[in-house]
């Protein structure tokens, strides 16, 4: 009998298979589609604690191979979230969910997080640190092994549920700022969140997005996220969530070979809103041709 469960943190997932935040919304459109409750989980849209329209358009640019997004955070509100978007979830959707919190201070990474970690339907709380810290020109949370320690410190501090720091692959090492997310706490580590990409409009002599620059996702980038899970896997004891290009059962059981205990599923959800049920439902064939009897057995494997 093939067993496609696993265990992030304790909380047991039927299979690997995650949408990863900004591709799945709040669960709500997909469903209209397929029983989503086929999925391990879903991750969220990234909440912050005010309501945020997001970035101008145009916010989408195609690429060879991927796609380019500057969308800004667009979401209602964390208090919109707990009243309105979490109960219409309940109705439908019956495992735990990864809540995506963003910030623009740690003091708001600590007040989102410690509101949603009181909700129920929340298994585990997902950290994105690739936002702005305003208080500091803007550079990222999560360019500096100080700054990414000091908000997991914080939210460490006023949450009681797993909380798994996503990581943005902007970086010179990858390593150092995971390292410093376990050190101060963080009971697992996501990666890759999107690179950084633009397009030219050649005609118009413009960016084609509005915000010039944006995170370029999709199947180009998964050789480095596959990288980038397997250094960070190696150096630390923390489980890991892999994401980036991911688009068939072969990748997700690639990325659990490189050490992710899960898989997130991104861009591969804007292009075909069935991809990761399509993903799910592959992998007793893809485990069945690469004779694996349980995926919990292949995390890591590759030394």
């Amino acid at each position: 009998m093939l067993d496609t469960s696993v265990v992030l943190s304790g909380l047991k997932l039927d299979n690997p298979v995650i949408p990863a935040s900004g591709t799945f919304g709040y669960g709500n459109e997909f469903r209209e589609f397929y029983d989503i409750n086929v999925l391990g989980s879903f991750s969220f849209k990234g909440t912050t604690r005010e309501p945020r329209f997001g970035n101008p358009t145009p916010r989408i640019a195609e690429c060879t191979a991927g796609m380019i997004n500057a969308v800004g955070l667009q979401n209602p509100g964390i208090e919109a979230v707990i009243a309105e978007e979490l109960p219409r979830l309940r109705t439908f959707f019956h495992k735990p969910v990864i809540a995506n919190i963003s910030g623009f201070s740690v003091e708001e990474y600590a007040y989102c997080c410690e509101r949603i970690d009181r909700e129920e339907q929340v298994g585990l709380i997902e950290v994105n640190v690739s936002c702005p810290n305003v208080r500091h020109g803007g550079m990222s949370f999560g360019t500096s092994p100080e700054a990414a320690a000091e908000v997991t410190r914080a939210v460490k501090a006023v949450t009681t549920k797993p909380v798994y720091i996503k990581l943005s692959p902007n970086v010179t090492d990858i390593v150092a700022i995971a390292r410093a997310c376990e050190e101060a706490g963080a009971d697992g580590i996501c990666l890759i969140n999107t690179m950084l990409g633009m397009r030219i409009d050649m005609q118009r002599r413009r960016a084609v997005i509005a915000n010039t620059m944006g995170g370029f996702s999709g199947p180009a980038i998964f050789p480095v996220a596959v990288r980038m899970v397997y250094q960070v896997a190696q150096a630390c004891s923390v489980p890991v969530i892999g994401c980036g290009g991911v688009q068939s059962a072969r990748d997700v059981i690639e990325m659990m070979m490189a050490g992710a205990t899960a898989v997130e599923v991104g861009a591969a959800n804007l292009v075909n809103p069935y991809a990761s049920k399509e993903i799910v439902e592959a992998l007793p064939a893809e485990m069945e041709r690469l004779g694996i009897e349980r995926l919990s057995d292949i995390i890591g494997v590759v030394a």
